[in-house]
């Protein structure tokens, strides 16, 4: 049984970016002609594995991504104009308005974490506990610049990072995701990567078409589970998991992040996927959060009482979107079925809808031609280019620590043991 939570003892944020009041008219207009199977299908997205441009077009999903051993053709090798070409076809098939379908552009989501990693020949940039070790947010920004630019070479549109995790116990297999033990720290860099792949909320870089949408994650205590066991229990109190392990959302929030992925983990018991105090109350209306919140793989399916196929509990409790490799056509049935009886309230559904399309509007999707024929698409020569490799040679040398052994701690005693 998890602890009371309090939300009125979190941080209220500015909320990032305001509404913008064409865009919550042109969101109302659009949703107005939307049919439950629509609405459903715009918060579910896809793995490019199990999914053709063909259920696009049917299912009208909001979204695709590749996981780490997803690509074109199944070949993880595949050229960076193969996975511009597939871009075209899933933006072809979600704008096509035969049968009366509405054109709606789907949002690609790719794990770019540490440059475009999954792409031949981009730009890779040392993981987070390098770029902590850097100790130069100015230097993490223009990072999330050259990331934005080379992910939109290949068409795609948003991408799963900053990880904001502050790790208290290193035997967490994924310590390497963090930039800091310091939750002052995480919240600097939180505002640095956040800026740099979006732009600099309030001026024209945001949201451009230099730019794209980013990440924070994993929404909350990821990085202080009990033992450091990976998806497992955080049991710190309120405070701390407030304090420490929320530092960093504040600061994305302000900054203007458009999307937050739930955690894998727990706090005393309860799956963040199914935690609608911490999603909903403390999240979306103590920290006024407008963007919309995205599960991770599979996430939903570890709530007690659901499966990858069906959680209702999951998106009541504030998932937008849940991020289902491949059992989406069961999970997009089992959703309408439980809007129709009202066990997954309508109300719900529509505001689940119009964030995610408020960060298609505001990301100006609806005004974009085909991914291809963007600004930056195709232009595969900045794919690894010179000037973005200088900066990677300089975040390397700037992450690299040398300990000195000035007070002879080492060798450690063997006799001594240690807890």
């Amino acid at each position: 049984m998890s602890p009371t939570i309090a939300p009125e003892n979190w941080p209220a944020t500015s909320g990032g970016a305001a509404l913008d009041a064409d865009i919550e008219t042109r969101i109302n207009r659009l949703m107005t002609s939307m049919t439950i199977e629509e609405m459903v299908g715009q918060t579910i997205q896809a793995d490019i594995s199990s999914v053709t441009p063909g259920d696009i077009r049917r299912y009208r999903l909001g979204s695709v991504l590749n996981g780490g051993n997803s690509a074109p053709g199944d070949n993880i090798r595949a050229s960076a104009d193969r996975w511009l070409a597939l871009a075209d076809e899933f933006y072809t098939a979600s704008t096509d308005t035969t049968k009366g379908h509405k054109a709606i552009p789907i949002l690609w989501g790719t794990d770019a974490v540490h440059g475009h990693n999954n792409i031949v020949g981009a730009t890779i940039f040392p993981h987070n506990i390098g770029l902590g070790a850097t100790r130069n947010p100015k230097l993490i920004q223009q990072i999330g610049e050259i990331t934005a630019r080379e992910v939109i070479v290949t068409g795609m549109d948003w991408t799963f990072a900053p990880t904001l995790a502050v790790v208290s116990d290193t035997r967490w297999g994924r310590t390497y995701e963090s930039y800091s033990e310091n939750p002052k720290t995480v919240a600097q860099y939180a505002t640095a990567i956040v800026q740099g792949l979006q732009g600099e909320l309030g001026s024209s870089s945001f949201l451009s078409d230099q730019r794209v949408i980013a990440t924070a994650k994993h929404f909350i205590g990821d990085g202080g589970t009990q033992h450091g066991k990976d998806q497992g229990d955080n049991i710190d109190s309120e405070a701390d998991l407030r304090d420490c392990h929320g530092a960093g959302y504040s600061s994305a929030i302000e900054a203007g992040v458009q999307t937050i992925m739930a955690s894998f983990s727990s706090w005393h018991g309860t799956r963040m996927h199914g935690h609608k105090i911490l999603l909903t109350d403390v999240l979306k209306e103590r920290m006024g959060f407008n963007g919309f919140v995205v599960g991770d793989w599979n996430g939903h399916a570890q709530v007690p009482g659901c499966s990858t196929e069906s959680c209702p509990i999951a998106f009541n409790a504030g998932i937008d979107m849940f991020m289902v490799p491949e059992s989406w056509q069961r999970l997009h049935a089992n959703m309408v079925a439980q809007v129709t009886s009202g066990e997954i309230l309508r109300s719900r559904l529509e505001d689940a809808v119009r964030r995610i399309l408020r960060v298609k509007f505001r990301l100006g999707l609806f005004e974009q031609p085909k991914p291809s024929e963007r600004p930056l698409a195709g232009n595969y020569a900045l794919l690894g280019h010179p000037d973005h490799q200088t900066i990677a040679r300089q975040a390397v040398r700037e992450s690299l620590v040398l300990l000195k052994n000035q007070k002879n701690l080492l060798p450690v005693c063997q006799l001594n043991q240690y807890p």
